[in-house]
């Protein structure tokens, strides 16, 4: 008994260490590399307004162009690796800024329905689900060869309930071989039993996958 209470400690730690350590990297992309190209791409602007040449205007403004796009990318990156608004706003506006990054990448609609008032819930849980809720949707995107996914939130006073539908091919449970599905599979209740919640992946051939996760409040 007292190892496994070990084990349940050593892995808790290991994921919070691991969060950490993306938020860091996620505020250097963002307040570091990103705010420097930011000024060097202020800068080319101004050296571009004042360049007589047209040919080197031209090369001059392609090259603003490549480090704009270059900042958006690094700013999405961050978003996606920590969103900011999962600390200061909550699970839902997270989730909602998520999304639109999500379609923007995959193509894939998520229809999203929240019930109930959200609930303040402590930064290791709302961790927890997120990085969940994105695992799942991942797995949409790159195996469920479908565009068409629904997402509801139920709050009520004592649990969070999430549930993750698409209606892409399924899969057999008994097939599934040790791959990266079947640990991001893994990794996603294991997550959830750490914050003393659950999470259930349900699916068939032809029928789609759900998931469903309960987080006590």
């Amino acid at each position: 008994m007292e190892n496994s209470v070990s084990q349940h400690q050593i892995r808790s730690y290991i994921i919070q260490a691991q969060e950490e350590e993306i938020k860091r990297i996620s505020l250097e992309l963002h307040e570091g590399v990103g705010q420097n190209l930011y000024s060097i791409y202020t800068g080319l602007q101004l050296v571009e307004s004042g360049l007589g040449q047209h040919h080197l205007k031209n090369y001059l403004h392609e090259m603003t162009q490549l480090i704009e796009k270059t900042i958006t990318e690094i700013r999405l990156l961050s978003v996606e690796l920590h969103p900011p608004a999962l600390t200061t706003l909550g699970l839902v506006p997270a989730l909602k800024s998520y999304l639109k990054l999500y379609t923007s990448t995959f193509g894939v609609q998520v229809e999203l329905e929240t019930t109930g008032v959200e609930k303040q819930l402590p930064e290791q849980s709302s961790v927890a689900v997120f990085r969940v809720c994105q695992e799942a949707l991942t797995n949409i995107a790159k195996h469920a060869d479908t565009s068409d996914v629904k997402m509801s939130l139920l709050w009520n006073e004592a649990e969070l309930k999430i549930s993750i539908v698409d209606f892409g091919g399924g899969f057999a449970a008994d097939e599934i071989e040790m791959n990266t599905v079947s640990l991001g599979i893994a990794a996603m209740k294991e997550r959830m039993l750490l914050t003393g919640g659950h999470c259930l992946i349900s699916s068939k051939i032809g029928g789609g996958t759900s998931v469903e996760i309960s987080l006590p409040i």
